[in-house]
């Protein structure tokens, strides 16, 4: 996966759980990516929850001069669902991260939007790895909003693909329907060329991580001993490697491996928003399949679903690139050699 030249500004807005640590894990990696601010949603877990991962995260990779913004503490009008059951307690699987020293930033994360986009227009591309609550607040405060983006990533929705929170419904649209509906409404016209890139279930799903990977991982970081996640493991045993960033990251996929056994898909991991955030660098990794994409907030069985119309006949403007296709084995090695790159540095520097 080739680097680019020049740097990428992100505001990255998330809930930060497991796949989203690893997100803003890769981009810390990448040279070619230049995290402005980290913005924390509620979703995964609750709001401080996600805001002390993503300052103990970035402590942990030296970056304490990223802006982290608090942001609502649950959806625009419905109670929070948390879901610790897939993330573990905190957020992270079995990760034990550091108390963060910093603190979060006195403005909210939806100021934080409106905020830069007015200092930078026309340079940053946004990145929402959990539900669209900040951007939808956001976007109230300031209409013109989706204006000045750069671009857009989201990563959420199903696209002619079951859900994974209902059968239609996928996690982070399903845990603020209201939100993601205001948002693709908010972008129906900007010009096509800087639509939102949606990579949803029918995409990520395809990105999967499996033990062999984490093993791969802390080898090319120099990590000792070899890291072997095994299905036949006592569950919540504990990774013993040498480089820190290698046992964090073990701890954490090791509780996502569980879960995804422990709901029939086999001991292995889905990689969605480590993906989106590969693609909001570079959008030439996938191919796209336009639509205009809406958001069920209504249904009795329905409701998050994420309905794309492909062939016009709502007589609405396109609003959304749907990710259809990628080399996914491809992404994954660049994933795996970037965070080994990212966890030697650490290393040397501690």
């Amino acid at each position: 996966m080739a680097e680019r030249t020049d740097r990428i500004p992100l505001i990255v807005d998330v809930d930060t759980g497991i796949d989203d640590s690893v997100a803003l894990l890769y981009l810390l990696a990448r040279d070619d990516a230049d995290v402005v601010a980290v913005l924390s949603t509620a979703g995964n877990v609750p709001t401080a929850q996600v805001a002390a991962n993503n300052l103990a995260w970035l402590e942990l990779c030296g970056r304490t001069d990223v802006e982290v913004a608090v942001g609502a503490d649950g959806p625009l009008s419905t109670p929070l669902r948390t879901t610790e059951d897939t993330h573990g307690p905190q957020g992270v699987g079995y990760a034990v991260l550091p108390e963060p020293r910093l603190r979060p930033s006195e403005r909210s994360a939806a100021e934080a939007w409106v905020a830069l986009t007015r200092e930078r227009p026309g340079e940053l591309v946004g990145l929402v790895t959990g539900p669209l609550t900040n951007l939808a607040l956001a976007i109230r405060l300031d209409p013109e909003l989706p204006h000045r983006l750069r671009g857009l990533v989201v990563m959420g929705g199903a696209f002619d693909y079951p859900g994974n929170t209902t059968p239609v419904a996928e996690w982070n649209i399903s845990v603020d329907p209201e939100a993601a509906a205001e948002v693709f409404a908010a972008f129906s016209d900007v010009p096509h060329e800087r639509s939102p890139i949606v990579c949803g279930l029918n995409l990520t799903e395809r990105i999967i991580l499996t033990p062999e990977h984490v093993r791969r991982f802390a080898e090319l970081a120099g990590s000792t001993p070899t890291e072997s996640i095994s299905a036949d493991d006592r569950p919540g045993t504990r990774s013993t490697a040498s480089n820190r960033v290698v046992r964090h990251v073990s701890d954490a996929v090791r509780f996502y491996f569980e879960f995804h056994r422990d709901h029939a898909q086999g001991f292995i991991a889905h990689l969605h928003d480590p993906f989106a955030a590969a693609v909001a660098l570079d959008s030439t990794i996938a191919r796209y399949r336009s639509a205009t994409v809406d958001v069920e907030t209504d249904g009795r069985i329905t409701r998050g679903q994420t309905v794309a119309d492909w062939h016009g006949l709502w007589g609405r403007s396109s609003n959304a690139q749907i990710a259809w296709e990628t080399d996914e084995k491809a992404f994954l090695d660049d994933l795996i050699t970037r965070l080994a790159g990212l966890a030697r540095r650490i290393e040397r520097q501690s």
